[in-house]
Formats: C-alpha cells, sequence, structure tokens
C-alpha cells in the first residue's frame, strides 16, 4: 500500500511489495505468542527459533512488519544501552567489564546474523562521533562524561577524545571544539533490517499474522477483535504502543522523535562534510539530535519530538513547517553549506520511555510473561540484546545475557517503576523540555551573559534530575 510507503524514508525505498501478509482467521494454540513484528519481536522469535526448531511460535501485528518504530528510526545499530553507565555502576569490576563487552558486541553479532539470513540492510559499522559542535560548553560535558566512563573500566579503544583536527579527518562541521568517537556503533537501512528480518523468521517456521491488532491479553491468551491465542508464553513486544496494550502504559511513556532526510548530496559535498565510512553522529544537546550519511548519499536528521497528554499516540507524522524547520537549523549550525537544501522526506515515530530510564527485561515464569523496553530511542541495537535475552530466559537458561542488572528475573510486570498520574507528567515532561529548549538557546547564543548560561545549565540539569 503506498500509504505505508510514505512512512519514512526507508519504506519509500524498499523494492519488495508492502502488501500485508493474510490476518488472523481461527484461534490458535501455541507455545509462544509475540505481539509485535518489530526488531523485539522478530529477534525473539529468530533465537528462539534458532535454539528450539521444535517451538511453536505465532506472531501477531496490528499493520505490518516495519510501521512502529522499526521502520521509522534514524539507523543507528548501537553497541550500548540507555544508561548503561548508571546500571552497571553498582556490579563488581569484572561483573561490569563483562557487561560493557555484551553491549558492545550487539553490533558483530547483527552482523552475523545478516551474513547468516542473506540480509542486506546496508550494515556500515563506521562508529559513532559524539560532537562538541555549537558552543563551548558542551565539550566539558563531554570531557566530563568520558572520565566517568575511563573510571568505570573502559579505555581509549571503546571511548576516544577526539581534538578539532582530529575530528575533522572524520566529520567537518562549522564550529568544532571536539568529540568523543565510539567505534562500536554501526549505521544500517532500518526498513531493510525489519523486513529481512520477518521473512528469516518466517523461512524457520513462525507465523506471522498482518493486519491483526491485538486487543487484550494475560497469561496464557491474547486475544484479537475476532480470534484467541492460547499459549505458554506471551512476549508483549510493542514498545513505544504500550499505551494501547493495558497495563504496560503504566510502564512505557510514548513519546515521539522527528526525522528529515536531505535529496542526494552530490560528491563534492560529501568531500567538504565527511562521514565517509558510515559514521553516525550527534551534537551533544539536550536536543538529543543524530544523523548518518545514508547509503545513497543523503543526510537524515533527526532530534527529540514531544509527548502528548495522557500517552495519547501520534498518528499523523506529516511534519509541520516548523518542526522540519528546527531541525533544518540544527543540522545547518553543523554544515551551513545545507541551509538550504531540498529536504525530500520528513517524518517521525513512536518510542517507549521507561520510568527512571531503566531499559528492562523481565520474565515471569509463573505467568509465562516475558517483555523487554524501555530502550528511550536507542532500540535498534538494544532489540537485539532483547531478543536475545527474552529466548534465553524464556528457555530456562542462565548465561551471560541473563545475569546482567537490567534483566528482571524472575519478576513480575509490577516490579518496573511506573510513571506518575496525569497531569503530572504531561505537565512535568513540558517543563523538562522547556528547560531544555531555554538552555540550548542560552548557550547557543555566544552574547549571553556567564551567570545566564549558568543559570540555564543548572535549571536544566535540575530538572533532567527529575526523568531519573
Amino acid at each position: 500500500m503506498q500509504a505505508w510507503r510514505n512512512i519514512s524514508l526507508w519504506m519509500d525505498q524498499l523494492d519488495e511489495s508492502l502488501s500485508a501478509r493474510p490476518a488472523l482467521r481461527q484461534d490458535l494454540d501455541v507455545d509462544v505468542c509475540i505481539i509485535g513484528a518489530g526488531y523485539t519481536g522478530l529477534w525473539t522469535a529468530y533465537y528462539l527459533k534458532r535454539q528450539a526448531p521444535h517451538l511453536n511460535i505465532a506472531i501477531v501485528e496490528g499493520k505490518i512488519a516495519g510501521f512502529g518504530a522499526s521502520g521509522r528510526n534514524g539507523g543507528w545499530l548501537m553497541g550500548n544501552l540507555l544508561g548503561e553507565d548508571r546500571l552497571l555502576a553498582g556490579c563488581s569490576p569484572q561483573q561490569r567489564r563483562a557487561g560493557f563487552d555484551l553491549l558492545h558486541g550487539i553490533p558483530d553479532e547483527v552482523q552475523s546474523v545478516l551474513e547468516r539470513e542473506g540480509i542486506d540492510c546496508d550494515f556500515r559499522k563506521g562508529g559513532v562521533l559524539y560532537c562538541a559542535a555549537r558552543y563551548r560548553e558542551q565539550e566539558a560535558t563531554l570531557r566530563s562524561y568520558l572520565q566517568k566512563l575511563y573510571k568505570q573500566g573502559l579505555t581509549e579503544n571503546e571511548y576516544r577524545w577526539l581534538s578539532p583536527e582530529e575530528l575533522a579527518g572524520q566529520l567537518r562541521i562549522a564550529t568544532p571544539f571536539g568529540a568523543i568517537f565510539n567505534p562500536n556503533v554501526a549505521t544500517i537501512q532500518p526498513a531493510k533490517l525489519v523486513r529481512g528480518l520477518a521473512r528469516s523468521v518466517e523461512r524457520l517456521g513462525v507465523k506471522i499474522y498482518e493486519n491483526t491488532p491485538a486487543t487484550d491479553w494475560r497469561a496464557g491468551l491474547v486475544s484479537t477483535a475476532q480470534h484467541t491465542i492460547k499459549c505458554n508464553w506471551v512476549v508483549p513486544a510493542v514498545e513505544g504502543y504500550s499505551m494501547e496494550l493495558p497495563p504496560l502504559g503504566r510502564y512505557q511513556m510514548p513519546v515521539q522523535s522527528l526525522l528529515v532526510a536531505t535529496e542526494p548530496l552530490p560528491a563534492q559535498v560529501w568531500d567538504e562534510i565527511g562521514l565517509s565510512h558510515g559514521q553516525a553522529f550527534s551534537e551533544n544537546s539536550r536536543q538529543v539530535t543524530y544523523g548518518q550519511r545514508s547509503a545513497d548519499n543523503r543526510l537524515v536528521f533527526g532530534a527529540r519530538g514531544g509527548y502528548r497528554f495522557a500517552g495519547k499516540l501520534r498518528e499523523n507524522f506529516d511534519l509541520t513547517e516548523s518542526e522540519i524547520e528546527l531541525r533544518r537549523y540544527l543540522f545547518s549550525e553543523l554544515f551551513p553549506q545545507l541551509k538550504d537544501v531540498r529536504i525530500s522526506h520528513a517524518w517521525g515515530g513512536n518510542l517507549g520511555m521507561a520510568r527512571r530510564f531503566q531499559p528492562h527485561m523481565l520474565c515471569d515464569p509463573h505467568n509465562g510473561i516475558a517483555l523487554a523496553g524501555g530502550y528511550g530511542g536507542e532500540g535498534v541495537g538494544a532489540s537485539n540484546l532483547g531478543g536475545r535475552t527474552l529466548a534465553a530466559l524464556i528457555l530456562e537458561q542462565t548465561n551471560a545475557l541473563t545475569e546482567q542488572p537490567w534483566v528482571h528475573r524472575p519478576g513480575r510486570v509490577q516490579a518496573l517503576a511506573r510513571w506518575e498520574p496525569e497531569p503530572c507528567r504531561w505537565l512535568g515532561y513540558n517543563a523538562i523540555i522547556k528547560s531544555f529548549v531555554h538552555e540550548d538557546q542560552t548557550l547557543a547564543n555566544p552574547h549571553s551573559a556567564p551567570w545566564r548560561r549558568r543559570l540555564a545549565s543548572g535549571v536544566a540539569d535540575f530538572m533532567e534530575g527529575f526523568m531519573h
């Protein structure tokens, strides 16, 4: 359907039919029922079937594979987990080292699956550049973060400071103050990955039913509009769409992120900018910017979106002129030569944010429930770890995957931190975002008085503390 091609640049680029797989037409009785054919659901099915081929697994998807965040994201495949430094801080040095190694290995694990399954999704492991790019305070913040990582046992082989001259060897921006380089990140074409994974699990014997939204779920049973699925295990892999499947909405808050893509840029423009090895990049502000050079030479650039009262999902991602122009302003600050470039695509998606920024993987064997989420916008890589971990938990394994601080084993959904009720959630989120915007505007103005700069950052630090 043409409407599904309009979801994002990535879906528009697919050289395949986007017609939906058949919907569920009868009641089922299976070993595992997965709700959602996005990355988490598909990775979980993949690793379960690889290790236990006898399992009867069904996936129900409300639209088509790739409709949600898996077909809309910025294409960063990170060897990280949101807040990993906080999550691992209480571990012994040996456990912490093992945890970091597990996370940093995510891109290589995904690459091995891509090669095994013949999935071409423009995988390029070029690392990521976290840049101090628009004001001097960004350099101090990045250097402080780098020292914190070193104190936890990480080394220059994993996170390395680049001087402005060293940064210019990879990325040339207007006002460089330096950057942190992390090699354990790849860039991909997200829709090619999710669609390829769907075909791979089907080859393994997993049944995918599209245009089949789950209307209710509980231990041992998933309901759709017309049929039910009895199962030993339920895996609600809905992430940013958790508000549509109670009680998950108490534990994950759907927020939006918005992206734009330029038309393909000439070779001489990229010679000026760099990014010749598939690097991802970000400038270190609380606007949460992220970008990459696509395989067909577009600049793909995104930034934080918003939150709607009561966690209402955003359905219409036809970006407004102001939404597009904010992102143009942000990337033009880095690349002035692109301030008038034609933007060919603009889109966005819903993602899940857990309370206290705590990604989680949970298994409740008594009720047969396993779930992972709270990736906070870093789900392309984290979902692979989540899928591997949920498969291990369901198969009752004890290994490096299951013994991490983000794993609740055994655990129940109720063990997760709840978001505050409305209107506290909406008021708090918007107050925090306004403090971030004010900080960014103040620091980006070179004429701001020093006391104003300190005050703006202090307020933003104070407000950000509430999110933790």
